[in-house]
């Protein structure tokens, strides 16, 4: 059959629809599973929406024990031995002498030793997440900061203050919970003296350019599963009975648990290091 001229522009719309057609067919039998390249790009990102060459996060085993170190997890403390620690001795907890710990290690927890001075960690961190376990001694003796008093210092310096703060008056920024000197916890969870407390801290570590600060540290805490700071900003280094502010600093220092002569307890710590988004997938 011959087709003439005037039915050329209707046998092309079929034919144009027909191939249409077969694209939208081979288009449905491509697989998304792993994403998209005809999305929009993400601003700032190198990524489309849904891109399927962005990294996957590596694979992270969370602990069977609620509170229990993951899999990507430094273990600092399992209740065995100190040998990720080392005695530090200055009323300052950073600059003095080192040497071996002198804390009493018992079965699964350490206490401190009064006049020993300050646990520090061995391995220097930055921006972590720490786990810690702390009691305070159950029998009370003392009130205020005379009641249970040592401290979680990051970096050797921003102090999240251990105390027995249940039914204890005492300044604000120095209960439980508070980040020392500065900002008091938003509320008060402590357990009665003797019980186990359980701090969960995201910590972010100042950042200093030319030996000027660019960004204050961070924290994020949780004191027995509530949150007690919300991502807040610490005006600097733990200071007593003055505004602190910063100076220059290494980017890395050791963890140190304080030394207040009173006999707290600690047990089950861990860190992770934090890192950004996009990290590559490890293997």
């Amino acid at each position: 059959m011959t087709i003439g001229k005037k039915h050329l522009p209707a046998v092309a719309a079929v034919i144009a629809i027909s191939l249409a057609a077969l694209a939208g067919a081979q288009i449905s039998t491509t697989n998304h599973d792993l994403g998209f390249k005809d999305t929009p790009m993400l601003p700032g990102l190198p990524f489309h929406v849904h891109d399927p060459d962005r990294p996957h996060p590596k694979v992270v085993t969370p602990s069977p024990l609620p509170g229990g170190p993951p899999s990507d997890a430094i273990v600092l403390f399992d209740g065995k031995d100190l040998s990720k620690w080392m005695a530090h001795h200055s009323s300052i907890t950073r600059g003095g002498g080192s040497g071996d710990p002198e804390w009493k290690l018992e079965n699964g927890y350490v206490e401190v030793v009064p006049g020993t001075g300050d646990l520090a960690t061995r391995e220097k961190f930055g921006d972590i997440q720490l786990h810690v376990e702390w009691a305070a001694p159950a029998e009370v003796r003392g009130n205020s900061q005379a009641r249970g008093n040592s401290g979680v210092l990051l970096m050797g310096r921003y102090e999240i203050q251990v105390l027995d703060s249940y039914d204890n008056p005492t300044y604000a920024d120095g209960q439980a919970g508070a980040i020392y000197g500065q900002w008091p916890p938003l509320v008060n969870p402590t357990r009665k003296p003797g019980e186990w407390q359980a701090y969960d801290i995201l910590f972010e570590a100042p950042r200093f350019t030319d030996n000027k600060l660019v960004k204050p540290a961070y924290f994020t805490v949780f004191l027995n599963g509530v949150m007690i700071h919300n991502h807040q900003p610490s005006m600097g280094p733990m200071v007593y009975r003055q505004v602190a502010h910063y100076e220059p600093q290494p980017p890395e220092d050791s963890l140190v648990l304080q030394n207040h002569n009173s006999r707290d307890r600690f047990r089950n710590i861990w860190v992770r290091r934090l890192a950004g988004y996009d990290q590559p997938e490890s293997k």
